[in-house]
């Protein structure tokens, strides 16, 4: 058994991944400081994308990940080992535009994979938040 220095909590697995309830992100900014190196700057370009999609939300750490909230959660991110995870809710109710650009991506009822082996999309990643806005929106 292996026991995270950090968190004490112990593993099969030596240095296994798992998230420190030591380590809670208090913002955004903790969250993606506390990412690998290398992913960084695809989280500060979702969150500056998310950001122009959805000027007036607010970002806040929800589920431990950045949020951003309208009224509610619009859309969530977070940096996985090997993909980016986008977290907009019911993905069946995507316009079937957005659901056709979808093709290719591993989804679930609502998640979205964005693999950091190929180019992230981040036009879809806008989209997608424009339409939570107005979802939002237009039911208040």
């Amino acid at each position: 058994m292996w026991e995270c220095p950090k968190c004490a909590r112990t593993f099969k697995n030596t240095n296994q991944n798992h998230f420190c309830e030591a380590e809670k992100s208090e913002s955004i900014d903790d969250y993606i400081a506390e990412q690998a190196e290398e992913v960084r700057p695809v989280l500060e370009k979702v969150r500056e994308v998310i950001r122009k999609a959805a000027p007036n939300a607010k970002e806040k750490i929800s589920w431990k990940m950045p949020t951003f909230w309208q009224g509610e959660n619009l859309v969530h991110f977070c940096a996985q080992t090997k993909h980016l995870g986008i977290y907009p809710g019911a993905i069946e109710n995507l316009s079937d535009e957005i659901r056709r650009r979808l093709d290719g991506y591993k989804t679930t009822k609502g998640a979205i994979q964005f693999p950091y082996n190929k180019p992230i999309d981040y036009e879809l990643i806008a989209d997608i938040t424009k339409w939570r806005v107005s979802v939002v929106e237009e039911g208040q």
